[in-house]
């Protein structure tokens, strides 16, 4: 009997354990951009992406249960012809995949575990972030992720798949530096 209501009493303090409370991505305030490398050479082309909606949970010492959408279609960079040619099927063909997705699990150590869906591959994928409480309530995430993208099959000038590229051989990983702003959800 006693262990029944042990087993009872545990099941109801679960019950009543506060609920992280749920925040919304600004993607008006929020900042995304990304650098890609040249394999030989310094070159580094950067643009802009915008994110389409994200929200997390947080309860002021741990961020989790995250999703992200990026909205693919809005990859910029300078170069006209460079930015057309990251929307069609040798980069990430946004139009059959205009969405990328990002599933945060949760932040451990600095450290953003999740699964990254783009072109339709979903991948788990790690890399550090920083998150700050603002004085206002709002909250702020930063941090820059490394990506291959040759696990997501955008293989473009790799030359992991194609021999003799010389100087238009691309890097496989690029660099997606962010800086979210985030308010609690109403």
């Amino acid at each position: 009997m006693k262990t029944l209501g042990l087993i009872l009493f545990s099941t109801l303090l679960l019950a009543f354990q506060p609920v992280a409370p749920s925040y919304q991505i600004s993607p008006a305030a929020s900042r995304l951009t990304w650098t890609g490398h040249a394999e030989a050479g310094s070159w580094a082309p950067t643009g802009a992406l915008q994110l389409r909606r994200g929200s997390f949970d947080y309860d002021g010492t741990r961020l989790k249960n995250g999703r992200f959408e990026f909205d693919m279609a809005s990859i910029t960079h300078a170069d006209a012809n460079l930015q057309e040619h990251l929307r069609n099927e040798d980069f990430f063909d946004v139009t059959r995949f205009p969405v990328a997705v990002f599933q945060l699990r949760e932040v451990t150590r600095g450290e953003a575990v999740g699964q990254l869906t783009l072109k339709g591959i979903t991948k788990p994928v790690r890399f550090p972030i920083t998150v700050v409480r603002q004085p206002d309530g709002t909250v702020r995430v930063r941090g820059t992720a490394s990506i291959d993208r040759t696990q997501f099959g955008v293989n473009y000038n790799s030359s992991s798949f194609f021999q003799d590229l010389g100087s238009y051989a691309i890097r496989n990983d690029f660099q997606l530096a962010f800086d979210l702003q985030a308010a609690p959800a109403r």
